[in-house]
């Protein structure tokens, strides 16, 4: 496996003594900003083709973005409908799919059991904000590769990847 240290610049803030401005009854603050480098992350590369499927336009955004810097090329459909779309025209490319399962229409359930008929060798990450408990469960036995819970990071998403990606 191919894991990768990030290094992030954190900001911390220090205080100095309070100081009072002749215009106002408020102490004020003198602040001075120090920047640290320290390794946050240390996540899992690869380099497949991932189909994201999310009607949340932030959580496809982030999601993209996460992919592409864990070296992944990204196809990326709105809604279940357009997910069954991309994943026919293009299924010798992708790898896998990252699968939002509530979704307006067509939800995660529907649009997993249909690509299933497309390829029942498919491999298919299930995400969602709910536990899995209930709907996501059932999904799981249905032959779902794998769940992550929303919000995740990118150490989660990139082990989950992996794990699925390598599971031949």
């Amino acid at each position: 496996m191919n894991q990768k240290s990030v290094e992030k610049e954190v900001l911390f803030l220090e205080s100095g003594e309070p100081s009072h401005d002749d215009n106002s009854d408020l102490p004020a603050a003198s602040v001075e900003i120090k920047a640290e480098s320290k390794t946050l992350n240390s996540f899992y590369k690869g380099n497949e083709t991932v189909l994201l499927v999310d009607d949340d336009e932030m959580v496809v955004t982030v999601s993209r973005e996460l992919l592409r810097t864990m070296g992944y090329e990204v196809f990326v459909a709105t809604n279940g409908r357009e997910a069954l779309e991309i994943y026919e025209e293009n299924r010798s490319e992708i790898d896998m799919v990252l699968l939002d399962m509530a979704m307006p229409g067509m939800g995660g359930g529907e649009t997993y059991d249909r690509m299933k008929v497309i390829n029942p060798g498919i491999k298919v990450l299930l995400a969602s904000g709910y536990n899995i408990e209930g709907e996501a469960e059932k999904i799981l036995q249905r032959g779902c590769d794998g769940f992550i819970q929303k919000p995740f990071n990118i150490n989660q998403m990139s082990r989950k990847l992996r794990e699925i990606l390598q599971d031949n």
